[in-house]
């Protein structure tokens, strides 16, 4: 099996000026390109067909590369997938009433996911993910590691995802995280988080 990068949905300067062009560019051509290079060749190395999924529920047993560059590969695909010129404030229907629910208001929800972001140490991902029994959580990963893993802390399938990685962010924001975080908010894609959320719960 091998893989490709995505083409994005939208131009390096349609993000502007929450998320800069030449960061997307770089962003995009050059790191997520490389991941997806460097896992071919892990996986070509390793006789591997499986594909991400099935690897990544026994991923501690593979080897770093693998770990490292599918994690990337996917984490990046989905990243790319949640982001949009076109936001809405919020989202609607059954994730809007599964976020108050769980979290009491969309607010709230922000608040705990920008703090696991913030609070991230080095490099890696926050994420909000629907549990095996069909709840919302907010958590975050080391490195290129992802909520699927066998080895995350929390599991679950991730609905919407941010790079807290430096190269996401640092052009625009240098060490300012937070406000990378902040701005990540105006750019979010609540169509396709919802439809995330509708798959994992069915």
């Amino acid at each position: 099996m091998s893989y490709e990068l995505p083409e994005l949905p939208y131009a390096y300067d349609a993000l502007e000026p929450h998320f800069d062009a030449k960061t997307m560019e770089i962003h995009h051509t050059k790191h997520h390109q490389g991941y997806t290079t460097k896992l071919n060749a892990a996986l070509e190395s390793a006789g591997i067909t499986e594909d991400l999924e099935s690897l990544f529920s026994k991923i501690s047993t593979l080897s770093p590369a693998i770990r490292n560059n599918g994690g990337g590969f996917y984490n990046h695909k989905l990243f790319w997938s949640v982001l949009t010129p076109d936001a809405k404030e919020a989202p609607e229907g059954a994730l809007a009433e599964a976020i108050t629910n769980t979290f009491g208001s969309l607010e709230a929800l922000k608040d705990e996911f920008n703090q696991a972001a913030a609070t991230q140490f080095g490099s890696g991902w926050a994420w909000l993910v629907v549990d095996a029994e069909g709840n919302l959580k907010v958590t975050s990963t080391p490195n290129q590691d992802n909520p699927l893993m066998d080895a995350a802390e929390v599991k679950g399938t991730p609905i919407l995802g941010l790079d807290v990685w430096e190269h996401a962010y640092y052009l625009n924001y240098q060490n300012k995280r937070p406000d990378y975080i902040s701005a990540f908010w105006n750019v979010v894609n609540w169509d396709e988080v919802s439809a995330r959320y509708s798959a994992a719960t069915k």
